[in-house]
């Protein structure tokens, strides 16, 4: 099945959205930092990114085009204050709407317009999300499966599963009142009396298998990014867990796509891994160290302030920048930090129940992933050998040459750290895809996983 995304938004919340853009109060104020620049009312045609990180806000404004892909017009990036996040997540609310307008100012300039249907990404360790196996008996194995029973089903999945996303993030917090919210939705595959197909309906037998994927989140966050957007007058598309959108980037147009792999998205905060067999997610989880724990553990050993620490940390394969005497005293306090990074990992891939190995192939993009040393103790030590792999894996810094279906117009360079911008844009595309054939299996699906 792949992936068959359902994000938040009805179709008819998304056609009052586009018709209801309107340029913003903050949008049409010129930057002064960029120079005068008053944006034409944004188009109907365009589509925002905004992911909010732990280090930067970057902002990434594409139009569809007639293939069916995107191309992306216009691209900013602002560094965010210290205390702004916290493992994630939005820690402080007007500094993060602050930091936002810059980058979407930055992006707006080049683009020559404003986008307002915008996907917002949301990380953290307390999103929670897991795929499952559902087997369901009918009681008329010879009536023809409906779409009113495929959304009874998935009703029944989605609630089960959220209950038990409440509890986990209850008992993690000690609250045992929290409150969440589904985030994303997917089936990764379905069989119906042993037999594996792409589109159930209409199909006879009794016994049904299918396999799950839902992410939740706490209301608190989801709140928090709902403030964000109607401070900044966008129209709130779909949230999209981080790990998850990055995996959809992956696999581009082609939603029954085999692609196999782990993908890695090293933040300022947290370690975001998704499990991906065969087009479809197993799961994705995070844990709290990004590269932000390595930035504090270079100023703790040279005894400077974080700022500092982050430019050496930036430039330490540079002899003209970095001393080596200095440079020694940062690689023992990287290698320090690795280990505990690479437990972490080590944890989390533990984590996820598979019934078979990992596959061999891990995708590494993020801010953090650009660490050369991050990336040689994953390709050179042992680390993996008591794990489920069948062999070492293959490291691979993805950039946005890998991400099919999206094509930068633009004259900035979309690095590793961009990826997850990217597959909040591919999210965007699956929510509004579907519309113009609402008979299609890929519309049918998108309407009963809506939440």
């Amino acid at each position: 099945m792949g992936f068959l995304s359902a994000m938040r938004s009805t179709k008819a919340k998304v056609q009052a959205a586009t018709k209801s853009a309107k340029v913003s109060d903050a949008s049409e104020k010129p930057n002064p930092a960029d120079g005068d620049f008053l944006p034409t009312k944004p188009a109907d045609d365009t589509i925002l990114a905004l992911d909010i990180g732990t280090e930067n806000v970057k902002a990434l404004i594409a139009r569809q085009n007639k293939s069916g892909g995107l191309d992306i017009i216009g691209v900013g990036k602002a560094h965010q204050d210290a205390s702004n996040m916290f493992a994630g997540a939005i820690a402080d609310i007007p500094g993060v709407v602050s930091v936002c307008e810059k980058a979407l100012s930055q992006a707006e300039k080049v683009a020559g317009t404003t986008a307002k249907l915008t996907v917002v990404g949301i990380a953290g360790e307390l999103i929670k999300g897991n795929t499952s196996t559902v087997r369901y008996k009918r009681k008329s194995g010879n009536k023809p499966l409906t779409e009113q029973e495929m959304a009874l089903i998935i009703k029944r999945v989605q609630d089960r599963a959220g209950e038990q996303a409440r509890k986990e993030i209850a008992d993690e917090t000690n609250n045992p009142n929290v409150e969440v919210r589904l985030i994303n939705s997917a089936i990764v595959s379905i069989s119906i009396d042993g037999y594996k197909i792409s589109n159930p309906i209409g199909f006879k037998g009794t016994d049904i298998v299918i396999q799950f994927y839902t992410a939740f989140a706490p209301l608190v966050h989801i709140s928090a990014i709902e403030k964000v957007c109607a401070e900044l007058s966008l129209d709130l598309l779909a949230v999209a867990v981080e790990p998850f959108a990055v995996c959809r980037a992956c696999l581009g147009n082609d939603l029954d796509n085999s692609f196999s792999g782990i993908v890695m998205d090293i933040g300022g905060g947290t370690t975001d891994i998704a499990v991906v067999d065969d087009g479809g997610v197993e799961g994705t989880k995070m844990f709290g160290i990004g590269g932000r724990s390595f930035t504090h553990q270079i100023a703790e050993a040279l005894d400077v302030d974080f700022d500092t620490a982050e430019k050496y940390k930036l430039a330490i394969n540079n002899p003209t920048k970095v001393p080596a005497d200095m440079r020694d005293k940062m690689m023992l306090a990287i290698q320090r930090n690795l280990a505990v990074w690479l437990s972490g990992v080590q944890i989390t891939l533990e984590e996820f129940k598979l019934t078979e190995m990992l596959p061999n192939k891990i995708l590494l993009c993020g801010g953090g992933a650009g660490l050369s040393e991050l990336q040689e103790v994953l390709s050179t030590t042992d680390w993996f050998k008591e794990l489920p792999f069948a062999r070492r894996p293959v490291i691979h810094l993805v950039d946005s040459a890998d991400i099919p279906g999206i094509k930068n117009s633009t004259m900035s360079t979309l690095d590793h750290s961009f990826i997850t911008a990217l597959g909040l844009l591919r999210v965007a595309l699956d929510t509004l895809a579907g519309s113009p054939d609402e008979g299609g299996i890929r519309a049918k699906f998108a309407k009963l996983l809506q939440n």
